[in-house]
C-alpha cells in the first residue's frame, strides 16, 4: 500500500514545480483530515480519493463514505484499506447524485479537470439542498491559476519520468468566493488547520 520510492512533482509548462506529499497520502489520517471529517454529519463522497485515507477516516467515524477516483490503482488501494470506492470520472454518472450530504475535494483536488468553476458546479449537482462541499485551498495570495502540468517523478536511482500534460488548477482562500458564486454556491467558512487551508461551501438559497 506504500507508494513507489522516489520524489514526485507537478511541473508547469514554465518549469515551475510543486512537490507532492505522496507519502502523506499513503499514510494514516492526519489532524487536518480529522478537522474535515468533523464537519461531515452525513453521507460523504470523497472525490479524487487516491489511496483512500480520507474515505477510511470518514467510515471509521461512522459516516457512509464512498471514494471516487479515475485511477484503478487508487480504487484498489482504497478498497484494500477496507473502504468503499468506485472507479469513475467525477463528471460521469455517479451513485446517489443529488443525495450526498457532503462532497470532499481535498489534497489539491479542486484542480481536477483544470476548471474549478465546472468542478464546483458538478459537485453542486451531487449534494442535496442542505449539503456542503469541503475543499482544500491555497493560502491567501495566488488567486486562481489554471494551466497544464505534468506529473514528474525521480526514483532513488535518479531516473526521471514525466507524464503527458494535463489540465490542472489551484484556488486560494480569496478567489474561492467569486468562483463559488459562479457555481451557485456560497462560502460558509474558511478555516486553517496547521499550514493547510479549507473552505466549506453550501448551495445558494433561492
Amino acid at each position: 500500500m506504500h507508494p513507489q520510492p522516489g520524489v514526485y512533482w507537478l511541473t508547469q509548462a514554465d518549469g515551475r514545480r510543486r512537490r507532492l506529499p505522496v507519502r502523506r497520502w499513503h499514510g494514516p489520517p492526519e489532524p487536518a483530515t480529522a478537522a474535515v471529517v468533523a464537519r461531515c454529519a452525513g453521507p460523504a463522497l470523497d472525490v479524487g480519493c487516491g489511496p483512500g485515507r480520507l474515505t477510511l477516516a470518514l467510515a471509521r467515524a461512522g459516516r457512509t463514505a464512498v471514494g471516487v477516483d479515475i485511477s484503478p490503482y487508487a480504487v484498489r488501494l482504497t478498497r484494500a484499506r477496507g473502504a468503499v470506492a468506485v472507479h469513475r470520472d467525477v463528471f460521469a454518472a455517479l451513485p446517489g447524485e443529488g443525495r450526498w450530504a457532503h462532497v470532499l475535494l481535498v489534497d489539491g483536488n479542486i484542480g481536477i479537470g483544470g476548471d474549478p468553476y465546472a468542478l464546483l458546479r458538478r459537485c453542486r449537482e451531487l449534494i442535496r439542498a442542505d449539503g456542503t462541499i469541503l475543499v482544500e485551498l491555497e493560502p491567501p495570495g495566488p488567486g486562481l491559476w489554471r494551466g497544464h502540468v505534468r506529473l514528474t517523478s525521480r526514483s532513488p536511482a535518479g531516473h526521471v519520468r514525466r507524464s503527458d500534460a494535463f489540465r490542472w488548477a489551484r484556488l486560494d482562500t480569496v478567489a474561492v468566493h467569486d468562483t463559488a458564486r459562479t457555481a451557485g454556491l456560497t462560502v460558509r467558512d474558511v478555516f486553517a488547520v496547521g499550514h493547510r487551508w479549507f473552505g466549506e461551501l453550501f448551495p445558494e438559497q433561492p
